[in-house]
């Protein structure tokens, strides 16, 4: 799969991210593209796996190209908000945060880390009550019927 190609599908799975989840995640990204398969991700969630990296199938240097084609899209064309998210383990023990390269380097465990989102779509739930019945100023009594013979002591 050349460059361009690798570009089209990260886009149109990122696009697909937005419609499903409501942002886009790197990670989401990679599990839609078949890169990542879930069980892989899994073992890396629970320590297994010492980076994520590890488990991505394909040439890694073509990842960062598709990281930068899934944040140019969803920057320039989405117009969605670049936001820094921390991954922990899951699992017993305490939480740990979770690398996702070898290398460690900053710039590519930022990419790797950060979602898109957009501004929140504006709800308006009308808020409504019951109507209030309309209380005449003079209520006249309720006349209240029973059988011939009984009382109306409680």
């Amino acid at each position: 799969m050349n460059r361009d190609e690798l570009k089209t599908k990260a886009i149109n799975a990122a696009f697909q991210m937005l419609q499903s989840k409501g942002y886009i995640s790197a990670v989401d990204v990679l599990m839609a593209m078949g890169k990542l398969s879930r069980d892989d991700h899994d073992r890396w969630r629970v320590r297994q796996v010492p980076y994520l990296e590890r488990v991505i199938r394909g040439n890694l240097a073509q990842f960062e190209v598709l990281l930068r084609a899934v944040r140019t899209y969803s920057r320039d064309q989405l117009h969605l908000k670049p936001s820094r998210t921390v991954y922990t383990s899951w699992g017993k023990g305490p939480r740990q945060p979770l690398r996702f390269t070898r290398s460690g380097i900053p710039y590519l465990e930022e990419m790797y880390s950060t979602h898109f989102v957009g501004a929140a779509p504006a709800r308006t739930i009308p808020i409504t009550s019951p109507p209030v019945p309309e209380v005449s100023k003079n209520p006249k009594p309720t006349p209240v019927i029973s059988e011939p013979g009984a009382t109306n002591d409680l």
